[in-house]
């Protein structure tokens, strides 16, 4: 629990830097301040927080310290250390640019020489000091806050960052961490129910450790059918044993699970939620908790409630309008916080938990602005985010000069006119030939700068390849626009001559193409020659000299240019969006293009769809009128990761006492310069009628030095577009250049007084004089500034501002501008709404235009949404528009999400339960639509009766029932692991961790255990003797407990070829460090680009794998990453439990693209994939060359789950042994290894000689996903046997763990499977009492196998190269996707799959000698067979082990022999098991789920 304390720091970094660096301030040393008991700590750590936090975030807090949501956090920041790496013996120690000291002496030393060293990479979670200078050295100091050691070395690198001397950056670092594990909570556990058909229970037991029974001895309520045990044990203690035998017969008669009849069973649902909705509103969560989680116990007694008519009723009348609004159907379930849908499925409690803190700082921030508790609902469903569209300028501009025009050219004529044509099919990737100019280029460009040649060569190639571009060369040249400029002298110039002169005498293309030849270095002397070479008869000098009359747009070029302000040349825009910088490449140029067509024709197409394009639409005009379109582009305005002042806070400070201003924090220093601020706006009139009646959605605070010509240039284009507008209003901060002083800052006194002293219409016109240069010029000559009076003005008043002494508000806003607005003295910004645009560069324009185009993003994005909502609060015009502001920036600053579900639906009279919330405070509006009966309803029970602790709610859940079932709803337990806050037990210590109890479970059934987890989370089971596939409890005396372990967080990502837009199939990437640079590797499926690698909390560098992968391809962008897209190397910091998916494409090198990466080129020397991670397993040597692998290796995949089927996989190993002298590699899946296998396994390679390897995949959450633990199995045994082995295995042979094994099995893998992917034994047909039984014979498989046989898939033999080359996973994902959404297809997974896709991936049959199986074969092809398997007996329900013994006569032996080995060498004890039952307690289930993390 000692981490509490880093866990809090990052909490409050979440909310800001500067609570962050309070906190550590505050908390530099804590030791010996609290009693030494661990719930004192706590409480003392709570209340420093409490100073920082209001009270419904210090229960977010508390909730975040019960999830441990921020282990992950600390635990990256450990790791990023580990790799630093930490000097010996060092508690904390200085990072300066990869030097190192633990000594604050040190830190001079080493931040003189810092400068010869590189900087070090900062990642975005990284905590750097506030004011620190950007650009001085690094120090990265590594300590735990509150430690001894680092207060010393905290205040050494903060004295430094305050001289301006460094950037000093924190980062969290124990130098002995705990070995303890953290207990994580947030996952089901699920107990779900097995079927007893066949019996799948092993006879041997493994000795368990015995686990502590306390924990469920002394639960306080204990109620069981109304007798308060807990409260009946304190009260009578001599007859403890006789209520203990009560109590197990009262839990036994409840307990019963006697089957209901199909009539009973019907009206389950309904009768489940009249049961719910007739308990008290405070406890209807609580009985729909327990119903739902104990559903097959509570059936029973659920069938005798009675239904009343006006429940059902409203419920059946409710149905339609969720059907209508929110598209659910009977059963389905949806949970909305503030009308954001949480989608249970995907999102797990991490995102849950974000998406309240979000709420609660919007909630809290609209509470602190006065707005009141009905409204704040109101404001939150406006939608202001801001559209990631791309911005576009016009290109309808006479500076334009067309090059073709596929609408009027004559070679394009052959091309259909009909827009329809667009919605033809065609191949993917293929560009349509439409004669309608859908696709512009415009390049603007100077011919004279050297790179422009290469630019029009790309243009040409497009032009002569006819790719259906108007590629409107747009040629807009930049030239001069001087007005009587010779041409002799200027090459630009010349070439603009020379080509309106061509143009006027042939035509555009012939102009272009000379241009082109011209253009390399140009010089007026190659546009001569090429003139006198054409035009022998025409006097040069006259087309290009001064007085040339082929100037139609030689002027406008450059007016173009400026007034879109596209930013460097050359600039290419395609229909007006220009491209970056860095894809001018031209060799990115053309992949580019493509991509923008594609992408574009989708856009089209809908519109062609719905009507809104018709073929006599002219298509540019169509374009430019879309949205996106603006007067001029400039990025920084359009650019969506913007930064927001906080002005979510209210209090009385103003920035004329100074004094009291520079005590303030950030967030009061805002607010402080808002209540300051005056503002003038379009339309002021005289001072009695002050308000004009108007709302001004858009507030600009210029920020400039007003005594500089720049910053006066600023202030009057902002004066100048404010007075064009009624939705603006315009104040001022001053940011001076040097230290304040009176002579320095005439014009900004001036300016000040007269905002306070004048009426509005009197001081815009002073104040717009005062903007002006010779103003400026004149007053500091000396000039008085009574001269520059408008008419109107009360002069006295003013000049008695003028000349005060106080320049507080010049102090006030010089520190706010370095403080809050991070700029240097006298730079300029723009504050747009609490955006902050800025700082702006030296020679940057800011003009009239951008104010345009800024008032215009916020008007449509946010201004006059929320502007209408402020005015049905009916306050004064002053205080709305402030308002609107403050409210713009903290809802514009919230990450981008979800829009809100407007639900205005729904009778909750009597189908709902409903949860009023207290009185005054701001509240949560949460919906929950649900079936009582289903998996969500285990899940959001619980979730909500959290809520409830946690926050102030409105609930109200609707009852979304089916009718009409006809089997058991639900067959499982379940429970959610969650928990409000932090327990403690009684003496003050930590409680052991959240986790889930079965407790009173029914004897008869067979239960298997499943975790139901969050998406990116590996779980493992570990330290546990129990079988937890097969959990019988009338055989147990004590307590099955369970313990898992998070393995690994997942990263996941989609990875796609520029130049195809198609997934490279095969492409192999790694995950690593700097020191160890492959730790896991993976390959990218084709479907969807997917790849999966597993990492843990820290940074990690994601590469191409060397071989193959390496050098076909290059890393082209990456997007969802933590470095800077242009980098090559791409880092990925993994520090929350949260779900992770980056974007990654690649591009072919150019001297590869023939080549395929799956083709037989050598193979990559690669020993194993996810070798590394199984070093810790893995047996056997692997020293042998790669090579020798690949020939003479026998590898083998297994998967099994239970005690019963692990022992069988151990004898089909030593079957598998004892017949081959060749090499034999296992491959087991790790997912479903019990802890006793995975322990005994090294010893059994050490002991045989083989190799083994533990693979793993986690089920991508885009595939439909199973329920069932069984079917999840076999879906592992088919889905993804391209992804998991390594590209160096070229065969492998699947055999089930129930085989036995008589033959070589090197016959098999060398078996010729004629080109077909894979190799599988068709069933057996000669035993005909089985005929009954044999399914494919009639019906739809006798249909679809049209006299093909029916595969068994007990055992097969993959050729992996073929399998990958012809995308047989892919293949068979896709068809599974397809068929699997209909619950009653695919009944047996792994078998029903690849025979159901025989046509399109073909099976070779093996001959029948190779799978025998009692079952289907009849006894006199036994003597032949080559493998015995034993299937399960439809007819006589055989257990398997009495089949096994009966039917192998071998197996015994091999039995026996593997039982002496374990015996030995692991010492485990094996015993029959007697199923004895101490009478004195009930067995019940205790699970504990402890999922460790490592801090």
């Amino acid at each position: 629990l000692f981490f509490v304390l880093l866990f809090l720091s990052e909490f409050l970094a979440e909310e800001s830097q500067e609570k962050f660096w309070d906190f550590v301030e505050a908390n530099q040393n804590t030791e010996g301040e609290h009693d030494d008991t661990e719930q004192a700590y706590y409480q003392m750590i709570l209340k420093r927080a409490g100073a920082l936090l209001s009270s419904v975030h210090l229960n977010m807090l508390k909730f975040a310290l019960s999830l441990r949501a921020y282990s992950a956090t600390v635990h990256s920041f450990q790791q990023i250390a580990s790799n630093e790496p930490p000097p010996p013996g060092c508690a904390a120690f200085f990072s300066v640019h990869g030097l190192k000291a633990c000594d604050a002496q040190d830190l001079e030393g080493l931040l003189e020489t810092a400068p010869t060293r590189p900087k070090p990479f900062l990642f975005k979670g990284d905590h750097r000091f506030p004011g620190s200078n950007p650009d001085a050295p690094v120090v990265i100091l590594y300590a735990e806050v509150g430690s001894p050691a680092f207060s010393s070395l905290h205040r050494a690198a903060q004295a430094q960052a305050q001289d301006g001397r460094a950037l000093y950056v924190l980062r969290h670092y124990l130098a002995k961490p705990s070995p303890n594990k953290v207990f994580l909570s947030g996952y089901g556990v699920e107990l779900a129910i097995k079927s007893q058909e066949y019996k799948a229970k092993d006879d041997t037991q493994v000795q368990g450790a015995e686990v502590n029974a306390t924990m469920i001895e002394n639960d306080p309520v204990d109620e069981v059918q109304g007798f308060l045990f807990g409260k009946l044990k304190t009260l009578y203690p001599e007859i403890k044993e006789q209520l203990k035998e009560l109590r197990k017969h009262l839990v036994e008669s409840t307990n019963e699970m006697a089957p209901l009849k199909v009539w009973q069973m019907q009206d389950l649902s309904f009768q489940t939620a009249a049961r719910i909705l007739s308990a008290p509103a405070a406890e209807a969560l609580n009985v729909m908790r327990d119903l739902s989680q104990n559903f097959p116990t509570k059936a029973r007694s659920i069938t005798k409630t009675v239904v009343s008519a006006e429940v059902r009723k409203e419920i059946e009348e409710n149905q339609k309008l969720f059907k209508g609004s929110l598209g659910l159907q009977p059963g389905d379930s949806a949970l909305f916080i503030n009308g954001l849908h949480i989608d249970l499925d995907t999102q797990d409690i991490f995102s849950v938990f974000e998406v309240l803190r979000s709420e609660t700082t919007v909630m809290e921030g609209l509470r602190s602005l006065h707005v009141d508790t009905p409204h704040i609902h109101d404001v939150l469903k406006l939608n202001v985010q801001p559209s990631d569209s791309d911005y576009a300028v016009d290109i309808r501009h006479p500076a334009i000069n067309w090059i073709n025009n596929l609408e009027t050219d004559h070679r394009y004529s052959s091309w259909p006119y009909n827009v329809q044509e667009l919605l033809r099919p065609t191949f993917p990737g293929v560009i349509r030939q439409i004669r309608k100019n859908f696709h512009n280029l415009v390049i603007v460009l100077d011919p004279t700068q050297e790179n422009a040649a290469e630019l029009l060569n790309v243009a040409e190639m497009f032009y002569t390849n006819n790719i259906p571009l108007r590629y409107v060369i747009g040629l807009v040249f930049v030239v001069s626009d001087e007005d009587d400029v010779d041409g002799m002298e200027d090459a630009g110039v010349a070439l603009v001559r020379a080509y309106h002169y061509m143009c006027h005498e042939v035509d555009s293309q012939s102009a272009f193409e000379a241009v082109i030849s011209v253009s390399s270095e140009s010089v007026v002397g190659d546009v001569v020659k090429v003139l006198e070479k054409r035009y022998p008869y025409v006097e040069v000098s006259s087309i290009l000299g001064a007085d040339s009359s082929y100037e139609a747009n030689r002027k406008e070029g450059r007016g173009y240019y400026s007034q879109t302000g596209l930013g460097p040349l050359p600039v290419v825009m395609y229909n007006g969006m220009p491209f970056q910088r860095e894809q001018l490449d031209p060799d990115e140029l053309e992949t580019v293009t493509m991509h923008k067509i594609l992408e574009t024709t989708t856009f089209f197409q809908r519109a062609v769809y719905l009507g809104e394009l018709a073929t006599d639409h002219d298509v540019v005009d169509f374009m430019m009128n879309q949205p996106n379109v603006v007067p001029r582009i400039n990025p920084r305005v359009l650019d969506t990761s913007r930064t927001y002042l906080d002005l979510s806070d209210t209090n009385n400070f103003f920035v004329d006492d100074y004094a009291r201003f520079s005590t303030l924090d950030t967030k009061q220093r805002s607010t402080a310069v808002a209540n300051s601020m005056n503002y003038m706006t379009k339309k002021g009139t005289d001072s009695k009628k002050e308000h004009d009646g108007f709302v001004r959605p858009v507030t600009f605070w210029v920020v400039g030095d007003f005594d500089q010509p720049s910053g006066r240039q600023l202030l009057y284009d902002a004066i100048k577009h404010m007075k064009s507008s009624n939705n603006v209003r315009l104040g001022m901060i001053n940011n001076p250049s040097a230290a304040v002083t009176p002579e320095g800052s005439r014009v900004a006194r001036a300016v000040w007084a007269a905002m306070q002293t004048q009426t509005a219409n009197n001081a815009k016109n002073f104040i717009t004089k005062m903007a002006k240069e010779d103003t400026a010029r004149a007053l500091e000559a000396g000039a008085d500034i009574r001269s520059f009076a408008v008419g109107g003005m009360d002069m006295d008043l003013f000049q008695s501002a003028y000349d005060g002494p106080k320049l507080d508000f010049l102090l006030s806003h010089s520190v706010y501008c370095s403080h809050a607005l991070k700029l240097r003295r006298g730079q300029r910004a723009v504050v747009s709404n609490g955006r902050v645009i800025g700082p702006l560069g030296e020679e940057e324009v800011f003009n009239q235009d951008d104010f345009l185009l800024l008032e215009s993003i916020i008007l449509k994005t946010s201004g006059e949404p929320i502007k209408t909502k402020v005015l049905q609060f009916g306050i004064e015009e002053d205080r709305a528009s402030d308002l609107v502001m403050k409210v713009d920036a903290l809802l514009s600053a919230q990450p981008k999400g979800e829009a809100r579900v407007e639900y205005g639906f729904a009778d909750d009279r009597f189908s709902a339960v409903k949860i009023r919330p207290r009185e005054g405070e701001v509240y949560f509006d949460v919906v929950a639509v649900v079936d009582p009966v289903t998996r969500d309803a285990q899940k959001v029970a619980p979730l909500l009766l959290v809520l409830k602790q946690l926050v102030n709610i409105n609930l109200r859940v609707f009852m979304n029932c089916q009718s009409k079932l006809s089997d058991l709803p639900l067959k499982s337990f379940y429970r959610y692991v969650l928990e409000p806050e932090v327990g403690f037990q009684a003496d003050g210590s930590v409680s052991a961790g959240p986790l889930a109890r079965f407790l009173d479970m029914p004897q008869t059934p067979l239960f298997t255990l499943n975790l139901n987890t969050p998406e990116s989370w590996m779980v493992e089971s570990v330290g546990t003797r129990y079988d937890l596939d097969n959990i019988y409890l009338e055989e147990v005396d004590s307590i099955v407990a369970a313990q898992y372990e998070l393995e690994h967080l997942l990263l996941e990502g989609h990875c796609f070829d520029v130049s195809t837009g198609q997934p490279p199939r095969g492409l192999q990437f790694t995950l690593g460090t700097a020191s160890e640079p492959v730790i896991v590797d993976t390959i990218v499926m084709a479907n969807l680009g997917y790849f999966q690698l597993k990492a843990n909390p820290g940074a990690w560098t994601l590469k191409l794998r060397k071989g193959r992968s390496d050098d076909i391809y290059k890393i082209y962008s990456h997007d969802g990453t933590d470095s800077p897209a242009d980098s090559d190397d791409i880092t990925v910091v993994l520090n929350n439990f949260k779900t992770r998916v980056i974007k990654v494409k690649v591009q072919k090198k150019a001297d590869k693209m023939s080549e395929e990466l799956l083709s037989d080129g050598t193979p990559e020397n690669d020993s194993g994939f996810w070798e590394s991670l199984t070093r810790g397993f893995t047996g056997g040597v692997k020293t042998e060359e790669p090579k020798q692998e690949k020939d003479d290796v026998i590898n083998i995949f297994s998967v099994a789950s239970g005690h019963l089927y692990e022992r069988f996989l151990r004898i089909m190993m030593l079957s598998v042994l004892k017949n081959t002298q060749t090499p034999v590699k296992f491959w087991f899946l790790k997912n479903f290894l019990s802890p006793a296998f995975k322990e005994s396994i090294p010893h059994m390679a050490l002991e045989y000689g083989f190799q083994y390897e533990l693979v793993q995949y986690k089920w991508p959450r885009w595939l439909h996903q199973q329920r069932e633990k069984q079917r999840i199995i076999w879906g592992y045994k088919i889905l993804f046997l391209d992804v998991l082995f390594p590209l160096a295995v070229d065969k492998f042979l699947f055999v089930d763990a129930d085989q036995i094994v008589r033959t070589d099995l090197k016959e098999l893998r060398d078996f010729d499977l004629e080109g077909a992917p894979y190799g599988y034994t068709p069933f057996c047909e000669s035993r005909r009492e089985m005929d009954g039984y044999r399914f494919w014979k009639s019906g739809y498989w006798a249909s679809h196998l049209a006299g093909r046989k029916y595969h068994i898939s007990a055992l097969y033999v993959v050729d992996l190269k073929k399998f990958r080359k012809i995308a047989a996973g892919d293949r068979l994902r896709g068809q599974y996707q397809g068929l699997s959404q209909d619950p009653n297809s695919l009944s047996n997974l792994d078998q029903d799959l690849p025979n159901n896709m025989i046509h399109q991936v073909p099976i070779k049959s093996l001959p029948q000698e190779w799978l025998w199986c009692e079952t289907w074969c009849d006894d006199s092809s036994k003597k032949k067979a080559k493998t015995i398997d034993l299937c399960n007996n439809p007819r006589t329900k055989e257990p398997k082990l009495h089949a096994a013994v009966r039917i192998v006569p071998e197996w015994a032996d091999y039995d026996q022999e593997v039982k002496r080995l374990l015996s030995r060498v692991v010492g485990w004890t094996l015993f029959k098991e007697s199923p004895t039952l101490s009478s004195s307690s009930t067995p019940s289930l205790l699970l504990f789920s402890s999922l460790g993390a490592a801090c």
